[in-house]
């Protein structure tokens, strides 16, 4: 199974994608994280990515692409995988051509004022980097207090209705193109609207492994 996940910043995109890896037995490959294990790891790649990350400069398509590269082939990936954050644009989406053949695109649709609502409501733990809601689930125990630590509850500065916004704007014009793109390619979809703020996860879970069945893809 090799999927891609789109869906806008606080649709649940990390979460989903880990349980579609656990279901098919694939690693979640995410731009992010795959960043930081290649700078942790001190190799000549992850100091490349070191130097965009420090100077906050966007990392450029031939070393995410590059680094992309070396981690679809490992062996633990030749199974399949889950994209999450990569292509994010449609230059990256024809590399990704050259290295793999995405069986499906899974779509998650959220109307913007569930999106702002999640968003502006929730809060991170400074020491262990728990999250919670402080209206929807999860909740903390305390209010403003880690139930696993203890540690300081806190809003990130672009977790504010404003920003939101504008992070939402930012990814609807990134990530248009690409819907296109795939779409011209005959590319599978399977689009899950969910226009609740507080759906529960696992039903939303198995409407996209109803979807991915219905698309014949397992």
């Amino acid at each position: 199974m090799k999927l891609i996940i789109f869906g806008p910043p606080g649709a649940g995109k990390g979460t989903y994608a880990s349980k579609l890896a656990n279901k098919f037995n694939v690693p979640v490959i995410a731009t992010g994280d795959i960043f930081r294990a290649e700078v942790k790891s001190d190799s000549s790649l992850g100091k490349r990515v070191a130097d965009y990350l420090q100077s906050g400069r966007l990392v450029p398509d031939e070393i995410v692409n590059e680094v992309l590269k070396s981690w679809l082939r490992r062996p633990e990936s030749t199974r399949g995988f889950v994209l999450d954050g990569y292509p994010r644009t449609v230059e990256q989406a024809k590399a990704l051509e050259e290295i793999a053949k995405v069986d499906a695109i899974v779509n998650l649709v959220v109307p913007e004022w569930v999106i702002v609502e999640r968003l502006s409501n929730r809060r991170i733990c400074r020491n262990c980097g728990a999250i919670y809601n402080i209206k929807y689930a999860p909740k903390p125990k305390v209010d403003l207090q880690c139930d696993r630590c203890s540690g300081e509850l806190y809003q990130r500065e672009d977790d504010t209705p404003e920003v939101i916004r504008q992070r939402l704007r930012v990814y609807e014009r990134q990530t248009q193109p690409l819907i296109e793109y795939y779409k011209e390619r005959k590319t599978k979809f399977v689009t899950i609207e969910n226009p609740q703020v507080d759906a529960p996860i696992e039903k939303v879970f198995q409407k996209i492994l109803d979807g991915l069945a219905k698309a014949k893809l397992f």
